[in-house]
């Protein structure tokens, strides 16, 4: 499995492509905002001859959905994500004003509801979506048994954990469902957060402040 990552910076916020020897992918939280970014992911898809499958959402918070449009209009594939989390698509225009801008495209519905537990396929590769709120009601983790490493939105980071003041969050609950559903993976699973540089399971139960 190869992975590329790209930091879109209207929110600093990590998109990756995912794909395989066949050539299929999946593209975990388009963040792209401005026309380049947009540009840039799609070259990249094309130059490499991918095949996007899924397009997936780890949560939909206002700058993790800022490409699903475009994703829907190029690639013909409307954005998985939790049902728990669809009522933030109806606050991204209030919730982009609040922040000093307008959404250049109004979110669109999602594609296809994921749940605790469920297998998303392409190519030669699985992944397991992994139902972790506290940061939002229906935060999803996707992780990837055969290749040791997860993509774990905004609820886990490098020394860190996603906010949860925002509606539907629950300090104590995320918490909890990291230290439950994460902490029991193996120490060197690798974590690719929605924010920041990748960390490990292992560093993190021994060296997050918020777990000490």
């Amino acid at each position: 499995m190869k992975i590329k990552r790209f930091e879109f910076n209207m929110f600093p916020v990590n998109c990756y492509v995912i794909w395989d020897e066949t050539k299929e992918a999946v593209v975990i939280d388009p963040g792209c905002f401005y026309d380049e970014e947009k540009q840039k992911l799609k070259n990249f898809i094309s130059t490499n001859e991918l095949t996007i499958k899924h397009v997936l959402n780890t949560h939909l918070h206002l700058d993790h959905i800022f490409g699903n449009p475009f994703m829907l209009q190029e690639f013909g594939l409307s954005a998985e994500a939790n049902k728990a989390d669809e009522f933030w698509l109806e606050l991204a225009p209030k919730q982009s004003r609040s922040f000093g801008f307008q959404l250049k495209d109004e979110p669109v519905p999602l594609g296809k509801y994921l749940c605790d537990g469920d297998i998303i396929t392409f190519g030669n590769t699985r992944l397991e979506a992994i139902h972790v709120p506290g940061h939002s009601p229906g935060s999803l983790v996707y992780y990837c048994r055969e290749e040791n490493c997860m993509f774990s939105g905004d609820v886990l980071f490098q020394g860190s954990i996603g906010r949860a003041d925002l509606a539907g969050g629950n300090f104590d609950d995320l918490k909890e469902n990291i230290c439950s559903r994460l902490f029991v993976l193996p120490n060197e699973t690798v974590v690719y957060p929605g924010h920041g540089a990748p960390t490990t399971i292992g560093i993190e139960k021994v060296e997050n402040p918020f777990f000490r």
